[in-house]
């Protein structure tokens, strides 16, 4: 069978103008895209458990967009007011832009890295006698903590979202010939909301070796991967697989 529909585990690209709508395209192809987890935030009952108080640190580390949103999400649940000295340390430009939402930026000490968390920690270490609050998610990279704890910076890990899967029982009649995954907790909502899940024919596709690795845990079979040195994204990784597969049909 001719590879003829995609579901992409992913929210839909904003703009008309992206690597997946070129691929659908030049192949022929109906790309649906459908996030197969979703963000929820730790409400304030639960976070107070953890025993942290924001006004204790002098310095946030934000490592995406939804650290910042709920980061200032708990401080309203909280009513705490967040004082105009503390100081904002951000993986990449854009996220640190991404502040104006909740702060007047030009009146703030802000701080920014290239968008790897090894560079952010060595612009860390010039700032040593800041005490950091780092908001994270349940499921969030071990590099963040086993960097920062290498690198003997005053930190306190606060987890106020969560990664859940998203209900996809509407998915149930509807077959795909390729499924995308870009994280190990996309496999795990395909096996929660699918438990009797049988591949049979259907290919899929990974993104990053922890994806993959989930993929093959799983018992499932992994059919194309991303990013090889062939493909460093997953649309050129799609279009390579794609272009041998159909030629054999």
């Amino acid at each position: 069978m001719k590879i003829k529909r995609i579901l992409v585990s992913q929210p839909k690209p904003t703009t008309p103008k992206s690597p997946y709508a070129d691929l659908a395209e030049k192949n022929n192809l109906k790309i649906d895209f459908r996030p197969f987890i979703q963000v929820e935030g730790v409400p304030a009952k639960e976070f107070r458990k953890q025993r942290i108080n924001i006004l204790d640190h002098s310095a946030v580390i934000f490592t995406s967009r939804t650290a910042i949103d709920h980061f200032f999400r708990i401080a309203e649940e909280l009513r705490v007011a967040v004082p105009d000295t503390m100081k904002y340390f951000c993986i990449s430009e854009a996220t640190a832009y991404y502040l104006q939402k909740y702060i007047v930026y030009r009146k703030r000490k802000i701080f920014h890295s290239t968008g790897r968390f090894s560079d952010l920690v060595e612009v860390l270490k010039k700032h040593r006698e800041e005490k950091f609050l780092v908001p994270l998610s349940d499921i969030h990279k071990q590099e963040i903590p086993s960097l920062l704890n290498k690198n003997k910076i005053n930190y306190t890990k606060a987890i106020l979202y969560r990664t859940v899967s998203s209900d996809l029982s509407d998915l149930k009649d509807v077959n795909y010939d390729v499924l995308v995954f870009f994280s190990p907790s996309g496999i795990k909502s395909l096996l929660q909301n699918f438990p009797d899940f049988k591949q049979n024919d259907t290919k899929i596709a990974s993104f990053g070796p922890a994806t993959a690795k989930a993929v093959k845990d799983a018992g499932l079979r992994l059919d194309i991967q991303a990013p090889m040195p062939q493909a460093p994204s997953m649309a050129m990784a799609l279009e390579q697989f794609i272009k041998k597969h159909n030629k054999r049909k």
